[in-house]
């Protein structure tokens, strides 16, 4: 594995020299400075490109030209939601939302909502760099699967031109971000037009096209992020404004519901939700001292307090450096299965800057969590701890997200509950820091119709040492029956023998016998 890591790296060190000698002396003009001094500090992206081909630089560097050219030409780097007109959203033909069964954010084409028009044909193409460019920042290069939602299309909606460039995209300018197409109630009178699809992808890529319809579609993606006329139960309809996300919502904390900021908050709720602020901010004093959020975990289990910290604390090793938060885990809560157990994971937010931060913790499953404290805030230079568990039967699955919304406050702010409500009303999105969490699901544990159970040899389950001793003596015995075997084998060839000897002494003396009459 460490050969492994340090031929990757000189790969990526090759890659990266002979890029700058190469390539961008005759050709800077052409590329944004950007994504040059992204290729030179963001390991992940030129790692990416070299896997998507095939750790050969030659082609990488060939890939990553012509991905930089076409980055300026779509000016990538400067598309935002205000630059682009808002019909293309309101459309609804593109966008994300939900995620298949490995976990694996999915990227809808609505075909039917897409009409052929030249003079539009460019601005739909940057919107697709939109998102793709959007999601990429966001997850971290975590890879797509495309859905090209065919139902109730026909001759009227086929636009080689447009499918090719979707296409091009993730075989051309997003390196490894592709996982799967589904395509789903293809018409067959667009059987010879995928087929020219299939020329396009390539051969390595032709195995991730996945032709389904209502009776296989959920192979890949469960019901649940499935509409009803795919044979799925989500209601979610596409509108616009807002830009669609994943469907974020305010989960319960240990005690009870949170109050959305957007909902009318009783004099009864904001005096319960003070009550519990309260013992939120005997926690956070509690945590006045730790410093540095990873360092200081195995210490936070010695401080007197309510909460019983889970077994995952000690998984948070990774940290996501925000400019306002530090976050650990960096990008993956770890959760058991139902056969583990693990309810449990530990979130720690370290708060950099010199003001309270304020914070609130969002998830896609907010009747599967229970997150305290979701909505509060950090004191400057303080870390706090967010225990993220499972409530009753539920199970974590891959397709779960958190949402870590932060913003800094004003010193003359205060931190009670009015107060953070207030603030999360009028706080300017530009100022609010988003960060993402996804779901490990640990594999069950489930024995193998091929290994030896315990006690098959009479052997306890013990250390390692005892383990060693026990299996020098199955060897040992091993050896005996062996040497026993040959032994055995040597006295049926020594009996074979003498038969064969008797039997020829035997018919000797006959030959003898019948000489002598005659």
């Amino acid at each position: 594995m460490a050969e492994q890591r340090q031929d990757k790296a000189a790969l990526i060190s090759d890659t990266r020299r002979r890029f700058e000698t190469e390539y961008l002396p005759g050709k800077s003009d052409k590329y944004d400075a950007r994504d040059v001094e992204r290729l030179q500090q963001d390991d992940k992206w030129v790692e990416n490109y070299l896997i998507w081909r095939h750790d050969v630089v030659d082609d990488t560097l060939k890939m990553i030209d012509e991905s930089f050219q076409w980055r300026k030409d779509y000016t990538v780097n400067d598309l935002t939601e205000s630059v682009l007109p808002k019909w293309l959203f309101e459309n609804g033909s593109l966008f994300l939302h939900g995620y298949d069964k490995e976990g694996y954010k999915l990227f809808w084409f609505r075909v039917k909502h897409h009409t052929r028009d030249p003079k539009q044909q460019l601005e739909k193409k940057k919107l697709v760099a939109f998102w793709l460019e959007h999601y990429a920042k966001r997850d971290h290069g975590k890879p797509l699967t495309v859905v090209f939602d065919m139902s109730e299309t026909g001759i009227s909606h086929i636009d080689l031109d447009f499918v090719r460039f979707i296409v091009s995209c993730f075989t051309d300018y997003y390196p490894n971000f592709l996982t799967k197409i589904v395509i789903f109630e293809m018409p067959w009178i667009m059987n010879a037009a995928f087929k020219i699809v299939k020329g396009w992808l390539g051969p390595d890529a032709i195995s991730m096209l996945k032709f389904t319809n209502k009776n296989d579609v959920q192979e890949y993606i469960s019901g649940e992020y499935l509409p009803p006329h795919m044979g799925g139960t989500d209601s979610f309809k596409y509108s616009y404004p807002p830009l669609v996300d994943d469907d974020f919502q305010t989960p319960l904390c240990e005690n009870g519901p949170i109050t959305s900021e957007d909902e009318h908050e009783s004099k009864d709720e904001i005096d319960a939700d003070t009550k519990e602020t309260g013992e939120l901010n005997e926690e956070q004093n509690l945590n006045q001292k730790k410093m540095n959020s990873i360092e200081q975990i195995s210490k936070s289990e010695e401080t007197d307090k309510t909460e019983i910290k889970p077994k995952n604390a000690k998984k948070a090793l990774t940290t996501f450096k925000g400019p306002l938060l530090h976050i650990s885990p960096a990008e993956e809560l770890y959760f058991g299965s139902r056969e583990t157990g693990e309810k449990k994971c530990l979130i720690v937010l370290t708060n950099v800057t010199k003001n309270i931060v304020a914070f609130k913790v969002r998830t896609t499953a907010p009747e599967k969590y229970r997150v305290k404290p979701s909505n509060s805030s950090c004191e400057p230079g303080t870390s706090l701890d967010i225990i993220v568990s499972l409530h009753g039967g539920f199970a974590a699955s891959l397709q779960d997200r958190f949402l870590i919304m932060a913003a800094e406050m004003d010193q003359s702010s205060g931190a009670g509950v009015p107060e953070l409500t207030q603030f999360w009303k009028e706080v300017p999105r530009t100022k609010v820091m988003e960060h993402r969490l996804r779901c490990h699901v640990a594999e069950s544990s489930k024995p193998s119709s091929l290994t030896l159970k315990e006690n098959t040899f009479n052997i306890p389950a013990k250390n390692n040492e005892d383990l060693h001793i026990q299996l020098t003596r199955l060897l040992q015995i091993n050896k005996r029956l062996q040497e026993q075997i040959e032994r055995c084998l040597w006295f049926q060839q020594l009996s074979v023998v003498i038969s064969l000897f008797s039997v020829t002494v035997v018919a000797f003396c006959f030959y003898l016998a019948y000489t002598q009459r005659s």
